[in-house]
């Protein structure tokens, strides 16, 4: 790591307590400083080393860091290339509704006991949430990632909110088709959860667990699905791959590529191409 390497990019999410961040450091080091947030990070590579709770701790790659919220702490590079790491920041209301929509009963705000936490299912976890914000996700990818991780928080928490209900619940088939109804109708949107519990007359998490029981998708997968179809179908017309992007509800044609390829096993701009080629007037 040179020290032109040194660099740190944040990204927000609109209507969101939520914030993220992307560093690479060798030199630079933080002051004693704290949060009003939630923060939790994951480093990449390298190690970072700071002073937390009168302790120096050390997060190596593949190592969360988990602060509480007012937390003081310092950091630094631990090794002499440097480190990588990216950041969470969650403001206390946000994790607060998450666990009360996961689970009514729930008590409380988890509070944790270590800095440091060796958890790669949780480091998992934080890194999905990182890079759906970084990489501009639908909403519904957000919201699902910002849940998954806080309940993968909460639960390397010393302090745990209540048990949470039972997964194997009946499903309301009903109120599931309703959720799937609106994404039909809606999939170009940026629609979010808080829209489908609506209609669905039943909280985010009852949703998340439902729609994936009665479906086999997560909604966001259902409203990418439907997103691709559109968007076949419309290079199947003769539509360019940037027009049938904006069209179908992608971000970006980069975007469209991608879950094009990854989907069908074809570029957008290949499967137009073929089905408009010359042998085939």
């Amino acid at each position: 790591m040179t020290p032109s390497a040194e660099r740190a990019a944040y990204w927000r999410v609109p209507g969101l307590a939520l914030e993220v961040m992307d560093a690479r450091f060798e030199h630079y080091a933080y002051p004693t400083h704290a949060h009003d947030t939630y923060s939790f990070g994951v480093t990449d590579n390298g190690a970072q080393s700071f002073v937390c709770r009168g302790e120096r701790h050390v997060s190596a790659a593949g190592l969360v860091m988990a602060f509480n919220p007012d937390e003081p702490h310092d950091g630094q590079s631990a090794v002499p290339h440097g480190y990588r790491y990216r950041m969470l920041h969650l403001g206390e209301d946000l994790v607060r509704d998450v666990l009360a929509d996961a689970d009514p009963g729930s008590a409380g705000l988890p509070l944790f006991d270590t800095p440091v936490v060796d958890n790669p299912a949780l480091a998992r976890a934080v890194a999905r949430l990182h890079t759906a914000v970084v990489g501009n996700a639908p909403r519904l990818v957000i919201e699902e990632h910002l849940t998954a991780a806080v309940l993968a928080l909460s639960r390397d928490a010393a302090t745990r909110p209540a048990r949470l209900a039972d997964p194997q619940d009946r499903v309301d088939l009903t109120a599931m088709e309703r959720a799937r109804s609106l994404l039909r109708q809606r999939f170009a949107e940026n629609i979010a959860a808080d829209d489908l519990a609506r209609v669905a007359s039943c909280n985010r998490f009852a949703l998340y667990r439902g729609f994936r029981a009665a479906y086999g998708f997560a909604p966001s997968d259902y409203q990418r699905d439907l997103r691709l179809r559109r968007a076949r179908a419309l290079l199947a017309e003769g539509t360019a791959p940037s027009m049938a992007a904006a069209e179908a509800g992608f971000a970006d044609q980069a975007h469209l590529t991608r879950w094009f390829t990854r989907t069908y096993g074809v570029t957008p701009a290949a499967y137009r191409t073929a089905l408009h080629s010359e042998s085939h007037p």
